[in-house]
């Protein structure tokens, strides 16, 4: 079991330990952030990210809690208020060890809670890498219909990297 806890800046060392790879962080963020991260980029990550009344973006460090440590991250951003729609993106579980325990099926189910009851969201994306298997069978085990693929939106290392689409829909949810 996890519990969503907002991001705050005692949160920013693990995070900037577990991004530890260029490639890590391109698959985490896209083009967001620059290798290595920073504190200063934290910062302005973390801004205004914790009062769902006001921000478009709120950001998760996932804890579990049996053991009450920090197993991951996520956020759930763009957030539409007249659209009543929003993306999820940066799901990271962090250490090798805590993957592969369903711990990204939990995260994901959590913060579409917080979508469809609290902010009474119609609409939940995420893009989804295509080499990331894992991610997508966790995705669509959540509920989540892919709706497309944007081809080679990302080049890295000489190698094009393809988003796949997907969405969620509170009709679709509460099934």
């Amino acid at each position: 079991m996890i519990r969503l806890e907002y991001f705050e800046e005692k949160d920013f060392d693990q995070l900037i330990n577990w991004i530890n790879t260029e490639e890590l962080l391109i698959n985490w963020a896209g083009s967001l952030f620059s290798f290595p991260l920073t504190q200063a980029s934290m910062k302005w990550y973390a801004r205004d990210t914790n009062d769902p009344d006001k921000s478009d973006a709120l950001a998760y460090r996932v804890v579990e809690v049996e053991s009450g440590k920090t197993i991951g991250h996520i956020s759930l951003g763009g957030i539409s208020r007249k659209n009543r729609s929003a993306r999820i993106s940066r799901v990271l579980i962090g250490d090798d060890e805590n993957k592969g325990k369903g711990y990204c099926k939990q995260m994901i189910r959590a913060v579409i809670k917080i979508g469809f009851e609290e902010l009474k969201l119609h609409r939940i994306s995420l893009g989804v890498y295509d080499y990331n298997s894992s991610a997508l069978k966790c995705y669509e085990a959540c509920g989540f219909k892919v709706e497309g693929t944007m081809r080679d939106v990302l080049l890295y290392k000489n190698k094009w990297w393809s988003l796949i689409e997907m969405g969620i829909l509170e009709n679709e949810w509460k099934k």
